[in-house]
C-alpha cells in the first residue's frame, strides 16, 4: 500500500474511526460539568488552545529546530486533546468526566482554530509564499467532517442505542488501532533514512514540551485551588494532543514528510511523561489525592 493512500485515505479513516468511538462513549451526563463548573471547563480549554502554543513557541526556540520541524512541532500544540488523554486521565485517577468534557470542547474549537493557527506558524517559519497555498477552508470542512460530525453520530448512536455501543466498542477500538498502525508503518517507511536523526532533534523537544506542558497545567489548576483529580485532568488534557489530527494536517494536507514525523515521535513519546504520571498515581495513597498530587 502506498505512503499517499495510507495518508490520504488510511488516516483520514483512522480518525474518524477514533472519534467516532468517542462518540460513542459521551454521556450527557459528563456534559454537567460545563453547567456546574463552567470557569473550571473554560480555564481547561483556555490552556489547551493558549498555554500549550506559546511553550511549544518556547521550545521550539530552546531547542533551535529547523523551520519544518518547528511547524511540525507547532501543529502539534494547536490540535485538540483525544481519546488517549480520556484513558491516561482515567489511569491516573484524574477526573474522567472533566477529561471528558474538555475533549468534546476543544474538538468543537479545533478544527476552526487549527487551520489558521497552522497558516500563522508556517508563514513565520518558511515564509508568507509558503502558507499562501494552504487550505484554509478546505481544512476547516475536512476537520469537521472527520473529527466533529463521527463525534456527533457516536454521541447520537451512544443515545438511542446504548446497548449497541457496549457490544462495539471493542471492534470500533480494534479497527482504529488497525488503522493507525498502518499509518504509523507507512510513515515511519517513508522516513526511515531520517528517523534516527530526526528522532534525536525531536525526542529531547517533545519530551520537554510534554513534561512542561504537564507541569504547567498541574500547578495553574492548583493556584486556582482546584482538587488533585481535576489537576492532574488539566495536566494531563494539556500535555497529551490527538497526535492523529497532526498528522492529517502535516502529512495529509502539507505533505510534508519530515512534519509528519514529528507527530509520530510525538504521539509515542508523550507517553512517557504520561505513564510517568500514572505509575506516581498509582502507588500514591488515595487518601492523599484530594490535598496533593
Amino acid at each position: 500500500m502506498g505512503n499517499g493512500i495510507i495518508i490520504q485515505v488510511v488516516l483520514p479513516l483512522a480518525l474518524f474511526t477514533i472519534m467516532f468511538g468517542v462518540g460513542m462513549s459521551l454521556k450527557l451526563g459528563e456534559f454537567k460539568l460545563f453547567w456546574q463548573q463552567p470557569s473550571v471547563v473554560l480555564f481547561g480549554v483556555a490552556l489547551q488552545l493558549l498555554l500549550l502554543p506559546l511553550l511549544g513557541i518556547f521550545v521550539v526556540y530552546l531547542f533551535q529546530l529547523p523551520a519544518a520541524l518547528s511547524v511540525g512541532i507547532m501543529v502539534l500544540t494547536f490540535a485538540p486533546g483525544g481519546a488517549t488523554s480520556n484513558m491516561i486521565t482515567y489511569l491516573a485517577r484524574g477526573d474522567t468526566a472533566l477529561s471528558v468534557c474538555l475533549t468534546a470542547v476543544s474538538g468543537l474549537i479545533t478544527p476552526l482554530t487549527m487551520p489558521i493557527l497552522t497558516v500563522a506558524a508556517i508563514s513565520f517559519w518558511m515564509g508568507e509564499k509558503a502558507a499562501f497555498d494552504f487550505p484554509i477552508i478546505e481544512t476547516m470542512l475536512k476537520l469537521l467532517v472527520i473529527s466533529v460530525l463521527p463525534a456527533i453520530l457516536g454521541a447520537t448512536v451512544q443515545h438511542y442505542w446504548p446497548f449497541f455501543c457496549r457490544k462495539s466498542e471493542r471492534y470500533i477500538k480494534i479497527l482504529a488501532c488497525t488503522f493507525l498502525i498502518l499509518v504509523v508503518v507507512g510513515i515511519v517507511k517513508a522516513n526511515w533514512d531520517k528517523l534516527p536523526e530526526l528522532t534525536g532533534q525531536l525526542g529531547p523537544a517533545v519530551l520537554v514540551l510534554v513534561s512542561l506542558a504537564m507541569l504547567s497545567g498541574f500547578m495553574l489548576a492548583r493556584k486556582l485551588r482546584l482538587n488533585s483529580e481535576q489537576g492532574v485532568t488539566l495536566a494531563v488534557e494539556v500535555g497529551i494532543q490527538n497526535a492523529a489530527t497532526a498528522l492529517l494536517i502535516t502529512g495529509g494536507i502539507l505533505q510534508n514528510s519530515e512534519m509528519a514525523a514529528s507527530a509520530l515521535i510525538y504521539g509515542v513519546l508523550m507517553n512517557i511523561p504520561a505513564f510517568g504520571l500514572i505509575a506516581y498515581r498509582s502507588f500514591k495513597p488515595k487518601t492523599l489525592y484530594s490535598d496533593s498530587i
